[in-house]
């Protein structure tokens, strides 16, 4: 069957060809990809020559590019652009797409050869990486259960599909859920506090959606929500608050018997596997090793956090005392209030600051600026090439010496059939085996300007930015021959490291200079305030440290379920007793994320794994002091950490990564620093 995805794209680094492809090309793409990978499969599998490193690693490395070049614009679609039939041909298809992984991880004759090549690996000239290729594939079919009798893998292939389908129905909810639990405001002075360039916002989505006349407040994913910090009207706080973290518990989007089962399957999984529960599985394939050390680092962090948390908390209720409040401070209170303090400690008022971060100056003068001075590197921004909605934008990759080495897509702001969040993927991943250099994307969720207003964004939706964008160079800046290891194809609780680092740069004085000026008159962001934003990088941690372990560490509370354990029929008295259990139990700070819309963990790909963003963090806060015992942010540190750790992706351990950049262990005295945790 032909159809536009059977061959390579003919556009500039294979970019998708969006002016040709229709929604009904998808399907019949994936599927057709997926028998052409099979056929593929079975050639390696019954070749009658004696398995080597070419003829069966690397085969392997070669096969099923129909069905990735298929799948990776459909995913980037159904988390970008989606719609009803897209939504449609993805639940048809996971469980199609998790019997075929089955497929090939538990064929036999396939594994037989792997495991040859496996066990001749150190004796047959093979360079390191081409050891650990071998190393990676023949742990990656263990793990997906090649060892397993016929009984365990028919059972483990049942629960590969239902965990497919579940993984879509809950994320199909939490679209569902955050679109239906928008505002509706019926006046204007209920949104005192926000800006006029919020309000003009809130009024084109409400007149988009049907509530002319109105304003719409729309959610982002987290519970925490950021029109909280200045409204002034509490019952409308409340009302915002409430309806974030009441997401996915009633009706058709109840995602709590869906994530349920997902704990109760995932250790079922495991003890067929060897493990004691998931996220044992989960952290044998990561730098953690294992959950003990994740809880170890988490746990080891709560005391101090949950110490300053009290102590924000007290100032908080002393500032709404003093101004006559007549109430305790609760969660939709916090944020209010606590903005109110830094303007009293610090002087520093976000307001005051967003005129000085319009998003395209923040994008070209900071992010990319940043690029070209520690790596060289320039985007062009080009207007020939299709895209997939009209506010994506396309640039040119171009490396030091005038060369194009890419495409970069950026998709930033937030539209009701796209995911919340913020995000890096990529539709072609750079690899010299296949002839391929990268075409990265990034979204964002930002608000959507009325015409003729410019984005003006807060500060942490800047760290946001520069944080993706981290990811994006790990992307563009690969330098890879096999794409098993290409860009970001590391360990979870590394990928972090290099995005985080990027997050540093939105900080350093050469590049806020070049980014944070005001909108309308080209003036810098003035140096006081430049001083009180700086000063004011500990404040509100201990609220913020909080908000993040309690996720983290209910993630780690689902995954260590063991497979015997009763299904979990109160999803909030687990919560509950996990967060005591933990001492986080704070109704003024509630979990980044609660269970019911916890994508990261049901969805995402971050199941026991999201206390990777801390782990990482460790290495982030050590490596930027590397860089400033170096001499800074410049472009002689800058190429070195390209040259040992973005353009290496997994084709070393974490921890020798880490080593090659800094010739050391990370240190955690400076992420305690940083945080205000000592």
């Amino acid at each position: 069957m032909n159809h536009p995805l059977a061959v390579a794209s003919t556009l500039p680094f294979q970019a998708p060809m969006f002016d040709k492809l229709k929604d009904t090309d998808y399907q019949p793409a994936i599927e057709a990809g997926m028998a052409v990978q099979l056929d593929e499969v079975k050639a390696i599998a019954t070749n009658p020559e004696a398995p080597t490193f070419e003829n069966t690693i690397v085969a392997m490395e070669k096969s099923g590019r129909q069905l990735s070049r298929a799948t990776s614009i459909f995913f980037n679609l159904t988390s970008s652009a989606t719609n009803d039939a897209l939504q449609a041909a993805k639940a048809d298809l996971m469980p199609k797409l998790s019997a075929h992984s089955d497929a090939i991880n538990m064929n036999d004759g396939l594994f037989q050869r792997v495991k040859v090549v496996y066990e001749s690996r150190t004796g047959s000239g093979l360079d390191p990486v081409q050891q650990r290729l071998v190393e990676r594939y023949y742990d990656r079919f263990v793990r997906a259960g090649a060892l397993l009798d016929t009984k365990d893998k028919e059972q483990l292939k049942k629960l590969n599909e239902e965990e497919a389908n579940l993984n879509t129905r809950f994320q199909d909810n939490i679209l569902k859920a955050r679109s239906a639990a928008a505002i509706v405001v019926d006046r204007r002075e209920e949104l005192d506090g926000l800006s006029d360039e919020a309000i003009a916002a809130a009024a084109e989505t409400a007149k988009a959606k049907g509530h002319e006349g109105k304003w719409l407040i729309e959610l982002i994913n987290t519970t925490g929500q950021p029109a909280l910090a200045s409204l002034k009207n509490r019952n409308l706080r409340k009302r915002i608050h409430l309806a974030s973290i009441d997401r996915n518990t009633n009706g058709d989007t109840d995602n709590r018997p869906i994530v349920a089962r997902l704990a109760q399957l995932r250790a079922q999984k495991a003890q067929l596997l060897g493990y004691p529960n998931w996220a044992s599985y989960v952290m044998d394939d990561q730098m953690a090793k294992t959950p003990e050390a994740a809880l170890e680092l988490l746990t080891g962090l709560v005391p101090n956090a949950a110490r300053n948390a009290k102590a924000e908390a007290a100032k908080l209720q002393a500032l709404a005392d003093k101004q006559g409040a007549g109430h305790p401070i609760e969660a939709w209170d916090w944020d209010f209030y606590s903005e109110l303090v830094r303007k009293v400690e610090h002087n520093l008022d976000e307001a005051a600051m967003k005129p000085y971060l319009e998003f395209d100056s923040v994008l070209v003068n900071g992010v990319f600026f940043a690029a070209e001075k520690l790596y060289g590197l320039t985007f062009n921004e080009r207007t020939d090439l299709p895209v997939y909605h009209p506010d994506v934008r396309v640039f040119d990759i171009i490396d030091t010496g005038g060369t194009v080495i890419g495409l970069f897509y950026g998709d930033y702001f937030a539209r009701d059939n796209k995911n919340g969040g913020a995000w890096m993927s990529s539709f072609v991943d750079q690899s010299t085996l296949l002839q391929q250099q990268p075409v990265i994307t990034q979204n964002c969720n930002y608000v959507k300007p009325a015409p003729g207003q410019p984005c003006l964004i807060g500060f942490d939706d800047v760290i946001t930015l520069f944080h993706e964008f981290g990811h994006a160079l790990h992307g563009m800046l690969s330098r890879q021959t096999y794409p098993l290891f290409s860009g970001t194809n590391t360990s979870t609780d590394f990928v972090e490291f290099p995005s985080q680092i990027n997050e540093a740069l939105a900080t350093d004085p050469a590049v806020l200079s070049n980014y944070a000026k005001h909108h309308k008159t080209g003036e810098p962001m003035p140096p006081e305030l430049v001083a009180k934003m700086m000063d004011a990088r500990t404040f509100n941690q201990g609220y913020t440290t909080s908000e993040y372990l309690a996720s983290a560490l209910l993630d780690i509370a689902w995954h260590m379920l063991p497979a015997d354990a009763p299904l979990v029929t109160d999803v909030e008295a687990f919560e509950k007793a996990a967060l005591k259990k933990y001492g986080l139990e704070n109704a003024q700070v509630a979990p980044r994320y609660k269970t019911s819309y916890f994508s990261h963990i049901w969805g995402g790909g971050y199941a026991a794994n999201y206390y990777a963003y801390m782990w990482s963090e460790v290495l982030d806060a050590d490596g930027c002091a590397w860089f400033q015992e170096h001499g800074g942010f410049n472009r002689t540190n800058g190429m070195h950490f390209r040259n040992t750790v973005l353009s290496r992706g997994g084709s070393k351990d974490g921890q020798q990564l880490y080593h090659d950049l800094t010739g050391r262990d990370a240190r955690l005295e400076p992420l305690l620093k940083r945080r205000g945790l000592e």
